[in-house]
Parts: C-alpha cells; structure tokens; sequence
C-alpha cells in the first residue's frame, strides 16, 4: 500500500512540472507578440509625424505657385527645415491636369524618407 502511494505521488509530481512548463511557454508567446505588435505601432507612430511634415512641405510649395501667380509650367524647389519641396505649375491637359481648368499646381513634400503630394486645380 505504501508502495503504491509513492508511485502516485511521482507521478503527479511530473504532470505538475509539465503542466506548470505549458504555461510559462504559452505566457512567453504571448509576450513575444505582443511586444511584436507594439514595436510595428511605434515605427507606425514614428511614421505619421514624418508624414504630416511631408504634407506641410508640399502644401507650403502649392502656397509659393499661388504666390508667385506662376503660369504653366514652371517649377519652384524649396526646402524649409529639414523638410523640402518641389511645386510644379502644370498646362491643362497634360500630366494628370484636367483640360478645363486654367492651371494645376502640383506639390511633392519629402521629409526623410516619407513623400507626400498635394495637387490644387484653378
């Protein structure tokens, strides 16, 4: 009887082990991705502050061409802050401009890696 209470006794003592080893590996996944899926929100984040000094650098060379009063086609490169900027004053018709209207201005901000274009039909 004594015998076979120490057989149980080991037994479980393993289960106990295996079991509590499943658990710690299931936690760690966990915490693996979601250190994976806040990493990618991060650069994400990083992403979107970079992309709003794009846009502020391509609207900023749309107000230079409105500016300036250019007629088509002209282009004016800027840069203000690190970021920069190339407006290009486009005929009707052509490049994406439609055909009746009397101009299109076109802006492409760059700041870092991150572009963003503004395009404006008058």
């Amino acid at each position: 009887m004594k015998n076979k209470n120490l057989n149980s006794q080991k037994e479980t003592q393993g289960v106990s082990l295996y079991i509590a080893f499943m658990i710690m590996s299931v936690l760690l996944v966990i915490a693996f991705g979601m250190s994976t899926i806040l990493l990618s929100q991060m650069k994400m984040i990083k992403g979107m502050g970079d992309s709003v000094i794009a846009f502020y650098a391509a609207d900023t060379g749309i107000e230079r061409a409105l500016y300036e009063d250019a007629t088509p086609p002209q282009t004016f490169p800027g840069s203000l802050d690190g970021a920069s900027y190339i407006a290009s004053v486009i005929s009707p018709g052509s490049e994406g401009c439609s055909s009746n209207v009397n101009y299109c201005i076109k802006s492409v901000g760059i700041y870092k890696e991150t572009r963003r274009a503004v395009q404006v039909n008058r």
